[in-house]
């Protein structure tokens, strides 16, 4: 066999077992789903058995559905060599992506009361964020070839840097320019809340600026919260859904459970992990891209791939950085998957040193109600795919029953 040959199959065989790897994790934990009968003994107290079973069949139905998503993205990158122009293969990969969208839009959320959006504002929202995406991403490919065509042997330092230069400011203009485009943001209203969090953030030495209010409710009944923007300028912001609604203390949390959650998410701040994640990731692609730099300069690798007497940058970049690094980038993501957990694990250990640890527990068990996660998962597929440990062993980790 040619060494051509040899490249291919090994790759399309690590692609496969990959995605069988992957399906065998997900059948662990969609048997973790179906088994849900009882009430974890911590959890027996504070979530009702019937919340507890509309979890299980809730992660169910999403988990059936990525799985069949999976097989059909399998099959199609097996299949296709590469895409020869890169607004057209954004388009089929959109058009592709759609339908899955569109079932778990307004199927599967739906059914269980999270879905809020529209038909038409589904469609004009997918619309506006692809004409958006390639608005950004066309151009700035077409410089990277340019820069690489011109860089010559130490291409890959310049087309780190420019890359780097790039990803830092989306960073700093989304949530100012890209973010407002789909979602309406306003200013968090004077008043008590807006109190405690000024009084958090100056208790922390957090250079707050400004806090906003996203509506979310406009897509979706999961709430959330997330800070953002570098040195001495960052914004808070919330989703409507976290707040309460003035006579309504079923949906959204109290104040003091929106101040657990701020204080979780700035202790992401106080132990600076944005910023160890950022070095993480351009770490990785400076690597990514020396590597890319070499097997530029390997003809075989084209040719396992039928490119045989042309050598394309932006193939090459397709074959690098989709196959040729598939094993590499396995490894890199369970250890990102790692690091993340244990990045979450320290901030709610800060959250509950800062004296939030009961309403943080509160927020937890609300917000996981609410937005029907389930608060247990198979420890292998845990490990592999979870950012975030589980309900279980957060509560676990914050005391339980004993801070209670």
């Amino acid at each position: 066999m040619e060494l051509s040959d040899q490249i291919f199959y090994s790759l399309f065989l690590f692609i496969w077992l990959l995605y069988l790897w992957e399906e065998y994790l997900a059948y662990k934990q969609r048997c973790v789903y179906r088994a849900a009968h009882d009430v974890p003994e911590e959890l027996q107290a504070v979530l009702p058995k019937k919340t507890y079973i509309k979890a299980s069949v809730y992660q169910l139905e999403h988990a059936r559905l990525d799985s069949l998503h999976a097989l059909f993205t399998q099959l199609e990158s097996t299949i296709s060599q590469s895409a020869i122009f890169l607004l057209l293969a954004s388009l089929y990969s959109w058009l592709v992506g759609l339908p899955w969208s569109v079932y778990s839009t307004f199927v599967v959320e739906e059914r269980h009361g999270f879905n809020k959006q529209t038909a038409g504002f589904f469609v004009k929202d997918k619309l506006k964020k692809f004409a958006v995406t390639e608005a950004i991403l066309l151009p700035v490919s077409c410089l990277l070839l340019h820069i690489i065509k011109l860089g010559g042997e130490n291409f890959f330092i310049y087309a780190w840097l420019f890359v780097c230069i790039v990803s830092l400011v989306l960073v700093t203009i989304y949530a100012d320019y890209i973010a407002p485009l789909f979602d309406k943001f306003t200013p968090l209203p004077e008043g008590p809340l807006r109190e405690a969090i000024e009084s958090l953030a100056k208790r922390l030495s957090f250079p707050l600026t400004k806090i906003y209010v996203v509506e979310g409710s406009r897509r979706s009944a999961h709430s959330n919260a997330y800070f953002y923007g570098f040195y001495k300028n960052k914004r808070i912001v919330l989703f409507d859904t976290l707040l309460q609604q003035e006579g309504d203390t079923e949906k959204g949390c109290t104040q003091d459970e929106i101040l657990a959650v701020l204080c979780h998410e700035l202790g992401h701040w106080n132990y600076q992990h944005t910023l160890k994640h950022i070095v993480f990731s351009q770490m990785n692609l400076f690597f990514c891209f020396l590597l890319f730099q070499t097997l530029m300069g390997w003809p075989e690798l084209f040719s396992a791939f039928g490119f045989h007497s042309e050598y394309p940058i932006l193939i090459g970049m397709l074959l690098t950085f989709q196959f040729a690094l598939a094993p590499y980038n396995t490894m890199v993501g369970f250890a990102a998957v790692a690091i993340s957990r244990r990045f979450e694990r320290q901030a709610d250990q800060f959250a509950r040193g800062m004296g939030h640890g009961k309403h943080l527990l509160a927020a937890l068990l609300r917000l996981n109600a609410t937005n029907l996660g389930f608060p247990e998962a198979d420890p292998l597929y845990s490990i592999w795919h979870h950012t975030h440990p589980t309900l279980l062993e957060r509560i676990r980790a914050l005391g339980g029953k004993k801070e209670d």
